[in-house]
């Protein structure tokens, strides 16, 4: 017997010799050697052969297969479109192999921060983030198990009649307010049971919490220890648990038929975090509710433009809520201002109101974007072939494309109003909270910065917790729960817009409505910009969704920008000076295809590496792999160096 065996590594799969009297399925995993070491490897197929000159598998991993045929199936296509490697795609979806002596799932009574878990759990729609005391789930919590209000037989759970091959039915897209509640009732009614699929490890905590009301629930995510996932996954697989929420290791998770499968936030860029595959588990839920026919719902505040394409050419159902109550949105117009203040005598005496009365406020401010933008129109300038802000180099006095490289001077004057004052300055977190500790020496003010880790982390966010106004970009929101503010102010979104990321307008969408749900009825919301047109602003001051996509549609239709066409990021990392030809050959390669289009490679901020961009149709994936296996061929594997792809990435990072 022969065992075709895939790898967490660029190569292979690979074939081996089965011992005599091994029992092995395809989806179970084994241990194989690998060069000079033994690696542990998922077995993809099996065929009879002799097996001579091969090497034989050294280990049994897994008593039994972790996923099915099907699920192979998946994983195939995953590799297949996001150009990871079979073994590296399943090893980045599977949970950890099981130990051999520890058998046995720990008792309820054992399990880390379950006996206290509140009665009430917090249920309103909060998605970046909410009440980080009352909302988060207990760290190690693994399964949770509490006699629920109305809960469904266990016996009946076990015999639900198979429907995987019932007439498939359209994704469900939930938006509106409530969405999260009305996905919740969805799974109260489904006898089989639901995977839920949310962005990060606090999330989980937090669904974990709610839906231990309807039955019990396990965990499939990092938060909790690798014996953890993976009786979560037995139990699963066993349909000893019918409930279950995960990060996207839980992707792969085992559903009973007639299940329903869920995605949370579909529009978030945690959804596809470094490392393999480099696919939005967006997709990957699209094509497995598609093979399987399972009940696909997702919810979204702001869809992604991808999944409100999808809505609006019938390949999805959009159920929409009811409009939730909506603070007042102003767009206060600084074009023609010379602002020497952070805060606009608006959003001053909308500070003062807010703090006078007792309540919070959250400035929001913007990583610097080094663009060029006119103070008097707010023209930003943008690249004429590709749509993109310009970058602006200071000490070049240039204007550059990051995705086509081309390069002009900086103009005299705007070209749309004549006017001189063009100017790539922004309002940085340091200088809006002096501006605020200036004019309000009373009030506690602090700073929101998610990228700090450990013992400071945990410092800024008490401080946070406790401050009156909060100075931070859209992951300072995680701080606050719906309706609890009583002021958001945008200092300086345009920045935002800068960006040279076709998506910004997209994520400034998101940031708008995500504070805007976090402040209360009668609260306000003051965005300060020099383009007070937007459609991201116009949508969210109407409370009018449907108004952002139909120009942002046009606009990537135009310009041929997902969902229209693919787009994929080839980044290689030479090993030495002089291996920087790969990328030049694979250029020289894909141009001879007509279908694509190939922009010039760049070099990766201060590092050796090359940047190459594509963009193509449904086959670009296909094309792009054999173009990449034809000049390793030619080029060879050591001047190759370490390369990386990415197709329709989330965010760019030139």
């Amino acid at each position: 017997m022969i065992a075709e065996v895939a790898f967490d590594a660029p190569v292979g799969p690979f074939d081996y010799r089965v011992p005599d009297g091994w029992r092995l399925a395809p989806g179970q995993r084994v241990r194989a050697p690998l060069g000079p070491d033994s690696r542990v490897g998922i077995v993809l197929a099996l065929r009879e052969g002799p097996g001579d000159g091969l090497k034989p598998l050294s280990e049994v991993v897994d008593p039994s297969a972790v996923i099915d045929t099907a699920a192979l199936g998946l994983v195939r296509w995953i590799s297949s479109r996001s150009l990871s490697s079979v073994g590296s795609t399943a090893a980045g979806l599977l949970p950890p192999p099981r130990s051999t002596d520890d058998d046995a799932p720990p008792s309820p009574g054992d399990r880390p921060g379950t006996s206290g878990l509140p009665a009430d759990v917090v249920d309103d729609d909060t998605t970046a983030g909410s009440d980080p005391v009352t909302a988060r789930g207990p760290a190690g919590m693994g399964a949770v198990e509490i006699r629920p209000r109305e809960r469904a037989d266990t016996a009946a759970t076990r015999s639900v009649a198979p429907t995987r091959h019932r007439e498939r039915s359209l994704p469900e897209l939930f938006t509106g307010a409530g969405r999260e509640q009305r996905l919740l009732d969805e799974i109260a009614r489904s006898v089989a049971g639901a995977l839920v699929i949310v962005p990060d490890v606090e999330a989980a905590g937090r669904w974990a919490q709610r839906l231990a009301r309807i039955d019990h629930v396990v965990r499939i995510d990092s938060g909790m220890n690798e014996s953890e996932r993976a009786h979560a996954w037995s139990a699963l697989a066993a349909r000893r648990a019918r409930l279950a929420v995960g990060t996207r290791s839980a992707l792969l998770a085992p559903l009973a038929d007639g299940a329903i499968l869920a995605l949370v936030d579909e529009h978030e860029t945690a959804h596809l975090p470094p490392g393999h595959p480099r696919m939005h588990a967006r997709d990957i839920v699209l094509e497995r509710a598609r093979r399987e026919h399972l009940r696909l719902i997702l919810t979204a505040g702001t869809p992604s433009v991808e999944m409100w394409w999808r809505a609006t050419s019938r390949l999805a159902m959009r159920v929409a809520g009811e409009p939730a109550p909506w603070p007042v949105v102003t767009l206060a117009d600084t074009r023609g201002i010379l602002r020497r203040e952070a805060l606009t005598p608006e959003l001053s005496r909308a500070l003062r109101e807010t703090l006078t009365a007792g309540g919070r406020a959250f400035l929001a401010v913007s990583r610097f974007a080094s663009a060029l933008a006119c103070e008097e129109c707010g023209l930003v300038a943008r690249c004429a072939r590709c749509g993109l802000a310009l970058g602006y180099s200071r000490a070049a006095v240039r204007l550059t494309c990051r995705l086509c490289r081309a390069t002009e001077p900086p103009p005299d004057a705007c070209p749309e109003c004549r006017g001189r004052r063009l100017s790539p300055f922004g309002w940085g977190a340091d200088r809006v909270e002096q501006a605020v500790t200036r004019r309000f020496p009373g009030a506690r003010v602090a700073r929101y910065e998610p990228d700090v880790r450990g013992a400071r982390a945990e410092t800024q966010r008490a401080a946070a917790a406790q401050a009156d106004v909060v100075i931070g970009t859209r992951g300072a929101l995680r701080v606050f729960s719906r309706a609890s503010l009583g002021l958001a102010g945008f200092v300086s979104p345009d920045h935002l817009l800068r960006v040279p990321d076709f998506r910004a307008s997209e994520r400034m969408l998101a940031f708008l409505w995500a504070a805007a749900e976090r402040v209360r009825a009668g609260g306000r919301v003051i965005v300060q910009s020099h383009n007070p047109t937007h459609h991201a602003f116009v949508a969210v001051a109407e409370q009018a969704i449907e108004r952002f996509y139909e120009p942002e549609l046009q606009f990537r239709a135009e310009l041929g920008y997902p969902p229209f066409r693919h787009l994929a990021v080839v980044t290689v990392r030479p090993k030495r000076e002089g291996d920087a030809g790969f990328v030049d050959a694979l250029g020289e390669t894909l141009r001879a295809d007509t279908r694509l289009t190939v922009y010039p490679p760049a070099p990766v901020g201060r590092e050796r590496a090359q940047r190459l961009v594509v963009k193509g149709g449904h086959e670009l994936p296909d094309v792009l792999s054999a173009a990449v296996s034809a000049v390793v061929r030619e080029s060879g594997r050591r001047s190759r160096g370490i390369m990386d792809v990415e197709v329709d990435p989330v965010e760019w990072r030139f």
